[in-house]
């Protein structure tokens, strides 16, 4: 069995939590937060991130409204998502992206980090660990995924 290493991103505005996903234990960990300037990672650090890593796919939050309908937010992910496709296709590097369905996940990343003692405070970073449900709910649900096509 082949694994597949999953690079989730739970994108922000000014932040970006970060997880890494391993397909053959079903497992993911908080991996690291990037700053985003008004939601524009640094391309060159991401990029070789995802080519240090040998990361086969990426996973990208959705941050849906409740009854499902598109955001000012999701919008942009959206957009950040085809933006990554195009740019891991100009490198050829054969890296799959998909959104996914995010709701609620910052609010559960927060509850769950203060109840292990991850967390002190409400107002720590929980965005890498955001990301790590993302990657939990993709591997209960991998149907929900929808693949991003770099020429879209």
């Amino acid at each position: 069995m082949t694994t597949t290493l999953i690079l989730a991103l739970d994108y922000g505005v000014k932040k970006m939590g970060m997880a890494l996903g391993n397909s053959l234990t079903c497992d993911a960990r908080p991996f690291d937060i990037l700053a985003m300037d008004n939601g524009q990672p640094d391309w060159d650090n991401l990029l070789g991130i995802i080519k240090q890593w040998g990361i086969h796919q990426v996973l990208v939050g959705l941050p849906l409204n409740m009854d499902g309908s598109e955001s000012m937010l999701s919008k942009r992910a959206h957009k950040f998502a085809r933006r990554l496709a195009h740019r891991l296709a100009e490198r050829r590097q054969a890296v799959a992206v998909m959104i996914y369905d995010e709701r609620l996940s910052s609010k559960q990343a927060r509850a769950t980090a203060l109840e292990n003692g991850w967390i002190t405070s409400i107002h720590e970073p929980i965005d890498d660990i955001a990301a790590c449900l993302l990657i939990d709910s993709y591997y209960g649900q991998p149907e929900f995924a929808i693949a991003i096509n770099a020429q879209s």
